[in-house]
């Protein structure tokens, strides 16, 4: 059972040739590229002008906040991972292989492998968490910049100030998941996979506990701020009077750039593992050159970088346009169109002349090249279909919201009621896609199990394969809301101005959901393609030999997955619930935390001195309580994810761990996006009433939305 905890893959036979290095040294480059154009966006970005001494000192409280924020839960999470990076040690294992002769090479012993392991592991937690860091870092500067730029009355120069903020983000994030899968690939070649394994865990890991740490702070925070100001003591949202209005734009950048460009880093890392590990074998069991499925996976990565960064500059808005989205989805088209033709062009002529070589066991395939450039090409349309659907369910011009923001006019209830049957409806009709697309993927395969999950693998990475552009569509979110904020709290933004303000902050409002979505439905086809490594291992592990390349071991019946076996059903019973038992303690995490939240903040409007400008707001000590409260909160849910998965497999065995994973996928799947789009949608609704319709701010419908 410990194997199956060690490692996915192991040794795998190929050779790097010259056109294989030369594509490693390539995507290498386009990795460092990426990496010198977050810098080079970051200078565009603090040259810009900061605006008034007033949105000044309010920038810096924010930035005050969200750094110190960070410091501490970084010092929470070194004590959780410690202890993670001696379980991966010791879960490690020796790496051999056997020659032609019958001679048994040993290529790790078990210190090598668990040393080069735990130091990937705690790389992939540094690159992760560097991301996360970089992208609050330039968030808390380029929010006041923004605002700034929208002073001056020009929607195009604050749209461009914010997303390049986001693109900061956005290339260290597809740099530095590049670099780490290309530097472990040239250095461990053979055993890389293992090796990878462990980054990819260290990038999942910590993203794991950024997301959950700061989603409390930001939801608390946010929580509090609007109960007791908007609904209570009846102030606009950022109002400077509210003393949680600091707290919650801290929140938005550790919870959605923080947390979210480490989540987006880690799917990121995670499909393109996937893709790694499942490639050698894939090619072999076609006839092709195996090393070519190792290196096409990185060289797609390294077309989708070169796109990324055409895509993040080709986001300008019109001098007369006032739809933010519009420019923003045009980057997104770009982004994804150069990546079509760069992995069309790639496809064909890398992979299409390889004319292969037929074996004991193999089958040629013809059209390689078409089917993993359709793989791919099916995953950027999943992309795209995956962001116009949760733009329909989250932005304000389209019906769901509409209806929700008319249905806030009966009171919150219904308000819930209707954004509840929303979110899931959307969910419903996210695993519908990813299901068609795993289908199409598959059916590219031409009945080759082995190569179909290869495929598969690659469907998610093409989901991903613009993540420079969707993390500066992510981290533009945060950025609108706090330039909103600071515009709203220095009180010097009237007419044009305070509209640009409003108007990005409700486009921001829907590229977050949308990102959410990229996150979580790469995230899902990469599980898939993980879960046939899974098996695997567990064939590796019970010494079972594969019939044919075609299908690997996966249709061995001592792998079979039965659910009518009654401990498979139990780890199916498990596994679909453990979503819910995650959910529910995030959400009540943030329900104790809001709830001291609004009692300090009652406790300082109580005397009427605030309202009567009498008195200026304490915002240290709301700051301090979502600080203590996240961080007291983050490991429970962060353990329930790492530990029910190892309790059921050594407590159960290890097909009800298959069932485990399985039930996880599916219900973690329809969860997400769930709750992702059903707040969308709520908050936007919120934000539709604020521009005017169904009584506008301060009327009972508004109280109602901010209540839902």
């Amino acid at each position: 059972m410990s194997g199956l905890f060690a490692a996915e893959g192991g040794y795998q036979e190929f050779v790097l040739k010259g056109g294989e290095w030369a594509v490693l040294w390539l995507s290498a480059a386009s990795a460092i590229l990426a990496i010198a154009v977050g810098f080079y966006l970051a200078r565009l970005v603090m040259a810009a002008d900061e605006g008034t001494p007033k949105m000044k000192e309010i920038a810096l409280a924010i930035q005050e906040g969200a750094l110190a924020y960070l410091k501490r839960q970084f010092k929470t999470i070194i004590m959780i991972l410690v202890p993670l990076a001696i379980i991966v040690f010791i879960t490690s294992k020796a790496i051999s292989h056997e020659t032609a002769s019958g001679a048994i090479v040993h290529d790790l012993s078990f210190g090598q492998a668990g040393l080069w392991r735990t130091l990937a592991f705690i790389l992939g937690c540094a690159a992760s968490g560097f991301t996360g860091y970089i992208g609050m870092t330039l968030a808390t500067r380029g929010n006041v910049r923004t605002a700034a730029a929208a002073l001056t009355g020009s929607m195009p120069d604050a749209l461009t100030v914010a997303f390049r903020t986001g693109g900061v983000a956005g290339m260290f994030t597809v740099g530095l998941g590049l670099s780490g899968a290309t530097a472990i690939i040239m250095i461990f070649q053979n055993t890389s996979s293992v090796i990878l394994v462990g980054f990819g865990f260290g990038g999942s890991l910590l993203a794991l506990f950024l997301r959950v740490g700061g989603g409390i702070f930001t939801k608390a925070a946010d929580v509090g701020a609007d109960l007791v100001g908007k609904v209570e003591a009846g102030i606009p949202e950022d109002d400077p009077r509210n003393p949680a209005t600091i707290a919650d734009n801290v929140g938005d950048n550790v919870g959605d750039c923080a947390g979210m460009a480490a989540d987006l880093f880690e799917s990121y890392e995670v499909t393109l593992v996937a893709s790694i590990i499942l490639g050698v074998a894939a090619f072999n069991s076609i006839g092709l050159n195996p090393a070519m499925g190792l290196v096409f996976p990185l060289a797609a990565r390294a077309i989708g970088v070169i796109a990324s960064i055409f895509g993040v500059f080709a986001v300008k808005a019109k001098p007369d346009e006032t739809d933010a989205l519009k420019p923003i989805n045009k980057g997104f088209l770009v982004a994804g169109v150069l990546t079509l033709a760069g992995t069309l062009a790639l496809s064909l002529t890398y992979v299409g002349n390889d004319k292969g070589v037929a074996g004991e066991g193999v089958k040629l395939m013809s059209g390689a090249g078409w089917r993993v450039f359709g793989a791919v090409a099916v995953g950027l349309l999943l992309a795209q279909l995956v962001s116009r659907l949760t733009e329909y369910y989250t932005a304000t011009h389209h019906g769901p919201v509409k209806e929700i923001a008319e249905s806030a006019e009966t009171g919150p209830a219904t308000a819930i009621l209707s954004g509840t049957a929303f979110g899931l409806e959307s969910s419903v009709y996210a695993v519908l896609a990813i299901a068609i697309a795993i289908g199409v993927a598959l059916a590219l395969g031409g009945g080759n199990l082995t190569f179909s999950l290869y495929l598969v693998a690659l469907c998610g990475m093409g989901m991903l394969a613009t993540t420079g552009v969707i993390v500066s569509e992510d981290t533009f979110g945060p950025v609108s809301d706090n330039a909103a904020g600071i515009a709203e709290m220095s009180g010097e933004f009237h007419g044009e101005p305070q509209k640009i303000m409003v108007a990005l902050d409700a486009v921001g409002n829907t590229t977050k959901a949308v990102t959410k979505g990229f996150a979580i439905g790469s995230a899902v086809i990469a599980a898939v393609a993980l879960f046939a490594s899974f098996i695997e291992t567990a064939g590796a592990e019970l010494l079972i030999k594969a019939e044919n390349l075609a299908d690997g071991v996966f249709k061995a019946p001592e792998l079979a997955i039965n659910v009518a076996d009654p401990k498979i059903f139990i780890g199916l019973l498990i596994g679909g619930s453990v979503p819910f038992l995650f959910s529910a303690l995030s959400i009540r995490a943030v329900g104790r935390t809001a709830g001291v939240v609004v009692q300090e903040v009652r406790r300082q409007f109580a005397d009427g001195m605030i309202m009567a400008g009498t008195k200026k707001p304490e915002y240290g000590p709301v700051i301090d309580i979502c600080t203590e409260a996240s961080l007291r909160e983050l490991a429970t849910p962060a353990l329930l994810a790492v530990l029910t998965p190892v309790i059921v497999g050594f407590g159960i065995g290890w097909q009800a761990l298959g069932g485990f994973l399985a039930a996880v996928i599916l219900t973690g799947q329809l969860m997400a996006n769930y709750l992702s789009n059903a707040g969308g949608a709520w908050d936007n609704a919120k934000k539709y009433i604020e521009d005017g319709n169904h009584g506008g701010k301060g009327s009972e419908p508004y109280k109602a939305a901010v209540i839902a």
